[in-house]
């Protein structure tokens, strides 16, 4: 993803404690979108949030340029659903953000997340996704993500869950699978709600699109929802699954 201009850092009165929110960004070899991404959280910091980077092994530099912008840096092993259940374990707030490297958050953010779970039933959510590439059909695919999303109440990581942490740990967190994590989470979680499906736009990578060509991805990752829905555990899928990319590091969506 470009690197965007970061957003100006401005002074304003800090959330109420219950109404902080801690972000976790799993990471490995994400130093260039981590450029893009973590100067744009710093007026969040100020506001009282956390940011967490939890790194699985990195080698490219993402912790030494991080350190500057979180709150904390956390190290384990590979695998996006055990960074991101550290990353809860260690969080200081009672609301909970899981936020891939590679997306940007528009403004406000922060807050829809905290008024929508003030003023609902809902005890979790996610927003709606855009891709940041050109071309009428990666509208297509984002507008049929967020479509399916809202119907079946399952979100992907992609799409930036929240959740109230003690909701996520009644759930049990995020299984330690290789792939699916995101989804057998969500289905966790709706046995305590329905999701927030935000309208708001988080703009993540095509980056997957782009390499692996649009149809085969497409096929791909229908294949492989439907082999997690028959019951193939998510350790063999992996097996089939060669990304072009990080495997930690995109949804399959």
């Amino acid at each position: 993803m470009a690197a965007q201009p970061a957003k100006a850092v401005v002074a304003a009165e800090p959330s109420t404690t219950d109404n902080l929110i801690s972000i976790i960004i799993p990471v490995l070899n994400d130093v260039e979108a981590l450029k893009s991404l973590l100067p744009n959280l710093q007026n969040d910091r100020l506001l009282g949030h956390e940011v967490l980077l939890v790194d699985g092994g990195s080698t490219d530099g993402s912790v030494p340029y991080a350190s500057a912008f979180v709150d904390r840096v956390l190290m384990t092993g590979t695998g996006r659903g055990r960074q991101m259940n550290l990353g809860a374990e260690e969080s200081q707030n009672p609301i909970l953000l899981f936020l891939h490297a590679d997306s940007q958050l528009p403004e406000n953010t922060l807050t829809s997340i905290i008024n929508v779970l003030d003023d609902s039933a809902r005890h979790w959510g996610r927003f709606n996704i855009a891709l940041d590439a050109k071309g009428f059909i990666y509208k297509i695919i984002a507008n049929m993500m967020n479509l399916r999303s809202r119907m079946t109440g399952v979100a992907t990581g992609d799409q930036g869950i929240f959740v109230r942490r003690n909701i996520f740990h009644e759930a049990g967190g995020f299984e330690p699978i290789s792939l699916m994590e995101d989804i057998a989470l969500s289905k966790a979680l709706r046995k305590s709600s329905w999701p927030a499906c935000l309208s708001i736009k988080i703009t993540t990578s095509a980056r997957r699109w782009q390499q692996q060509g649009v149809m085969k991805t497409i096929l791909q990752m229908w294949v492989l929802r439907f082999a997690y829905f028959i019951g193939i555990k998510p350790d063999k899928l992996a097996d089939f699954y060669k990304p072009t990319e990080n495997p930690v590091r995109k949804s399959r969506g």
